[in-house]
């Protein structure tokens, strides 16, 4: 079986050394209008970008994107805090792994992703790049057996959210241990409970920052004892401090 991993191995790497065309996945990307993909140098620029991504940024040809960071593509200040997340990456900071972002497109309505952004490393290690995908989170997958037993738990989270949730209690009421809970929200829902409270939390705060009340109300209106920790998870969700997304709002 050892033998065997290091052949294919082997064939790996000199399939790898053979593959005329390193960025070989951007027509692939090109094909999925759910998915945005890129590549970037060490400085954060893009090199690769797929269709979708340019059709969102209100382009017409990838051109317009080639050899520029998120912070000369993007509004203010959305750019600068993808740039940022950027840097962290190409710092050697931890990856990033399917985080709930909501993207606010110059040409679409606000749409719920969840992003991915690896460090790409030479032969050395060292980093030299970055890649990533923004996947549009998918509808629910309504056929599913246990999607009644665990609506109930939705419900909750939909009705309660500004009150404390617990994982413990939301699988009770789902009639499931918190591992049988957490693995259907992600086959039915593609989110983690958790996730689940915080894009119900943020989609509740988006449109009461479209009123007269204050952030510090809005906060603990949707479950944030901690006015700080609200405003923390607001902008690493949007890109925004609730008081800049209420800005651009009005």
């Amino acid at each position: 079986m050892h033998t065997q991993h290091l052949h294919h191995d082997d064939a790996r790497r000199a399939m790898a050394a053979n593959i005329a065309n390193a960025f070989f996945a951007e027509g692939l990307f090109d094909a999925l209008p759910d998915v945005v993909f890129f590549v970037k140098d060490v400085e954060g620029r893009y090199v690769v970008v797929n269709q979708t991504l340019v059709q969102r940024c209100g382009q017409r040809h990838k051109s317009a994107l080639i050899g520029r960071t998120p912070a000369e593509v993007f509004a203010h200040p959305f750019g600068q805090t993808y740039l940022a997340q950027d840097m962290a990456v190409l710092a050697g900071e931890a990856d990033i792994e399917d985080q709930l972002e909501l993207h606010l497109y110059p040409n679409r309505d606000p749409g719920w992703c969840l992003t991915r952004k690896s460090a790409l490393r030479d032969a050395h290690g060292r980093i030299i790049g970055l890649t990533g995908i923004s996947r549009d989170l998918a509808m629910a997958d309504k056929k599913n057996p246990a999607y009644r037993k665990v609506a109930a738990a939705v419900h909750v989270i939909h009705e309660q959210y500004g009150q404390p949730l617990q994982l413990p209690e939301l699988a009770r009421i789902a009639n499931m241990s918190v591992a049988q809970i957490e693995r259907y929200f992600l086959r039915i829902f593609h989110l983690t409970p958790r996730q689940m409270i915080i894009q119900t939390r943020v989609d509740a705060a988006s449109r009461m920052l479209n009123g007269d009340a204050s952030v510090a109300e809005i906060a603990q209106a949707c479950g944030y004892g901690d006015h700080s920790a609200f405003t923390r998870q607001f902008k690493a969700t949007t890109g925004l401090t609730p008081t800049q997304y209420r800005q651009l709002a009005k």
